[in-house]
């Protein structure tokens, strides 16, 4: 079996360095873009000391402890995250309650997102995204007999996909349940499950997903504010309406790194949900398409690693490596989607680039992660070689 891998004659190298070198340079990018698309907020700001540089300082801190922190999530075998999955699932579901209890959660801007940890907010919805991949994928190594059972192999994780979903909606925040659920579906599906009842379930979703959307004024707004944000250019259609004038001043080259208009207090989180209108601004048509480039070159690998897995018998490793591509997938295409004006406003961050801590801690860990699943990809065939 090992030989139908299609791999070369000479020794595999440790890594997979066309992933390292796309992710190192997507948080590159978003570090520079994180500096710019902020610096007039930052001065401007009594909370930030009036310091243009304030949330690059963070974004660099954030950046190197993910650094180091995914060094060590590198050294632990994938067969521990798995033991080790369905308590960090647990763990998670209570960083989620703990953000809904008044004195324990942070608000901002209506929403109850964060647990303040002294100079830094920790997201759990964030965490919970890796957690949730971690712990479907076992779920579904351990239902694989019974994957065609719609009561043995479904339930269950829906039941737990539920109370998360109940939890961020509390928060509340429709994003991250979006991207979980679509992960852990996803996972069930890679995992064997009937595409009849697949269908069913994303009919039935769908449907789930049209309900909260209708019964939420607030969700009802951006709907309309998507469908025609000329309308209402100052009220709900506002945050549309600024980041495809930033991508229509962008042009092909973009007006330069540094010179966006945009960024200066017209366009809101230009930093965090809407830096890809930025980059389309300041870098142009050129600028986007090396983000997409290299989103597209890290997902491929993603999903080239848990095909590399599933050849190997790593079933595990390969719903986990699948798991992270799609959640990278989802993610990403949601926020170039919304700062197109292509999907409704929806408050999701640019994987790897956008600033927040949590996010980047994730995303690195993730990462970590699907590179020792590739680093004991290769020690096997390395030992199948020798």
């Amino acid at each position: 079996m090992l030989r139908t891998l299609d791999t070369p004659r000479r020794l595999p190298s440790e890594i997979d360095l066309v992933l390292l070198w796309s992710t190192l340079m997507l948080l590159f990018i978003g570090l520079v873009m994180v500096y710019s698309a902020s610096m007039a907020t930052a001065e401007a700001g009594r909370m930030t000391a009036n310091q243009p540089a304030y949330f690059l300082v963070r974004h660099a801190a954030f950046l190197a402890l993910s650094l180091v922190a995914s060094a060590f999530a590198f050294q632990v075998p994938l067969a521990v995250w798995q033991r080790w999955s369905p308590w960090l699932f647990v763990g998670g579901l209570v960083l989620l309650a703990l953000v809904l209890v008044p004195g324990i959660g942070r608000e901002v801007n209506g929403a109850r997102r964060w647990l303040p940890l002294g100079v830094l907010n920790l997201q759990p919805s964030e965490l919970m995204k890796l957690f949730a991949v971690l712990y479907a994928a076992d779920y579904t190594t351990r239902k694989m007999p019974h994957m065609h059972d719609l009561k043995k192999a479904f339930l269950p994780l829906a039941g737990a996909m539920v109370l998360v979903g109940i939890l961020l909606l509390k928060e509340p925040d429709f994003g991250a349940f979006v991207v979980i659920i679509s992960v852990a579906m996803g996972i069930l599906f890679l995992g064997g499950m009937r595409a009849r009842l697949f269908v069913v379930l994303i009919v039935v979703l769908a449907v789930a997903f049209a309900a909260l959307i209708i019964i939420s004024p607030y969700r009802r707004d951006r709907i309309f504010g998507f469908m025609d944000p000329w309308a209402d250019a100052f009220g709900r259609g506002y945050q549309l309406s600024h980041a495809l004038i930033a991508f229509g001043r962008g042009e092909l080259f973009g007006v330069g790194l540094g010179a966006s208009v945009e960024k200066l207090f017209y366009l809101p989180e230009a930093h965090t949900d809407f830096l890809l209108a930025v980059i389309a601004e300041e870098l142009g048509f050129a600028g986007v398409l090396v983000v997409i480039i290299l989103f597209g070159l890290l997902i491929q690998r993603t999903f080239a690693i848990g095909r590399q897995a599933v050849a190997l018998d790593r079933l595990y490793s390969a719903l986990v490596a699948q798991g992270i591509a799609l959640w990278l997938s989802v993610q990403s295409f949601i926020n170039m989607g919304v700062n197109m004006g292509l999907l409704p406003t929806k408050g999701l961050t640019l994987p790897l680039m956008s600033f927040g801590g949590s996010g980047i801690l994730a995303n690195c860990l993730a990462l970590a992660v699907l590179l020792r699943i590739d680093w004991e990809n290769r020690q096997l065939m390395r030992g199948a070689k020798l």
